[in-house]
């Protein structure tokens, strides 16, 4: 399922393997010294693209409050740390872990503070999960500029391996009080962002403040010296340069979940803590802006889901007129982006090209007709539609709303 068949297995080899020496490839030499650490090929050009508001890109880093991935040029299921996507409300503190510190108080027996070096001496987790910011896709909700490389579509969502304290753990440690149900997390961030976060089973089992991302220290741009994971959860649940825990029994109606993380529905009312990120996919290759031949192509993409694994990803070919089942690449992990992909021998006339992908829990991406009736064209978050690719006859790959 997903595989080379033989015929195409035939096609691919004869266009890529047309060389019979190495005659005309240069010599061996020696290469540059040794270095404190490795750098990119100057010949792979991988950037993120700074970004304001939906239609407002490549504008000067001082005016962006997000910055995208570069799904097209990306191979896998991990997002290279510097390319993991930012989305910060008031710039990247510069903050000194020697001097940074965790309170955990409010309804509990034990209120403690916490130093960078007490929570590396806890015992740790570490998983590879994705974090999503709610604006993922915004860039199509209510029209499709032809002109958007996926990058400009979906690049706010990224998989990095994280490593951190269980959330489980600190609860136990600070002897929080059955009754309290919310969780307030605070940022050190100059916008001091504050989520209340409602203490489900599964949000106390899976949540972890993380200290490593990629086997190293994070980054400052994704929370230095510590960050709070929320698998499966909107990305502005995943507090950065964490510094306050607060338990109680209430929500505590901050800014950031009354006047700014909300979804304006249809029929006028809005919508009030959509934390979970939903099913979703998209095809990075070929994508936006890219141009193909007829014959073989591989199509390639990535899928995930806040509710755990996906279970399926299928593409057409054909305008979704007609489905075949992707193959996905090991290991499929809960809560983490996996990449899927598909022979496909196109016959050089225009089409439209679309994934759709199903988790563990049988939760489907919706087509986006089906998405705009249930949600309108008023909200601005959690967009997961289908997303489609035209192909025109010269092999022009553009977006489309289906």
């Amino acid at each position: 399922m997903g595989g080379l068949s033989a015929g195409l297995l035939g096609v691919a080899a004869s266009e890529v393997a047309r060389a019979e020496t190495l005659a005309d490839v240069p010599d061996r030499a020696p290469g540059a010294d040794l270095g404190a650490h490795s750098e990119r090929s100057r010949f792979a050009r991988l950037d993120r693209i700074p970004e304001a508001t939906p239609g407002k890109r490549n504008i000067d880093p001082s005016d962006a409050i997000n910055s995208k991935t570069p799904h097209q040029k990306l191979v896998g299921n991990i997002t290279p740390t510097d390319l993991h996507y930012e989305r910060s409300h008031s710039g990247v503190p510069d903050i000194d872990p020697a001097q940074h510190r965790l309170l955990v108080h409010g309804m509990v027996r034990k209120p403690l503070v916490f130093s960078v070096e007490d929570l590396k001496r806890m015992p740790s987790v570490t998983r590879i999960v994705f974090i999503e910011c709610t604006g993922n896709g915004w860039e199509n909700w209510k029209k499709a500029d032809p002109d958007l490389t996926v990058q400009n579509t979906h690049g706010l969502v990224s998989t990095n391996e994280w490593t951190g304290v269980p959330l489980k753990f600190l609860i136990d440690l600070v002897a929080k009080d059955k009754g309290s149900t919310w969780m307030l997390a605070e940022g050190g961030d100059g916008a001091g962002v504050d989520r209340s976060i409602p203490l489900t089973d599964e949000i106390v089992n899976e949540a972890f403040v993380a200290y490593g991302q990629n086997g190293e220290p994070l980054r400052p741009a994704h929370g230095f010296p510590m960050r709070l994971v929320m698998p499966g959860f909107e990305g502005n649940l995943n507090i950065k340069w964490l510094r306050r825990l607060k338990f109680g029994n209430a929500p505590w109606m901050t800014r950031w979940e009354t006047a700014r993380y909300t979804q304006l529905l249809a029929n006028g009312k809005a919508r009030q803590f959509q934390l979970r990120m939903e099913t979703n996919s998209v095809i990075t290759q070929p994508s936006g802006m890219m141009q193909i031949q007829p014959g073989y192509n591989r199509i390639s993409g990535l899928a995930w889901s806040g509710h755990g694994k996906i279970a399926k990803v299928e593409i057409s070919t054909d305008g979704a007129r007609t489905w075949k089942q992707a193959q996905l690449a090991q290991p499929v992990l809960s809560k983490a982006q996996v990449r899927f992909q598909m022979d496909w021998d196109w016959d050089g006339k225009p089409t439209r090209i679309v994934s759709r992908s199903t988790d563990e829990q049988g939760n489907a991406q919706p087509d986006r007709q089906t998405f705009i009736a249930a949600m309108g064209t008023n909200a601005l978050f959690h967009y997961n539609a289908q997303q489609t690719w035209s192909i025109d006859e010269a092999g022009r790959v553009r977006n489309v709303l289906a």
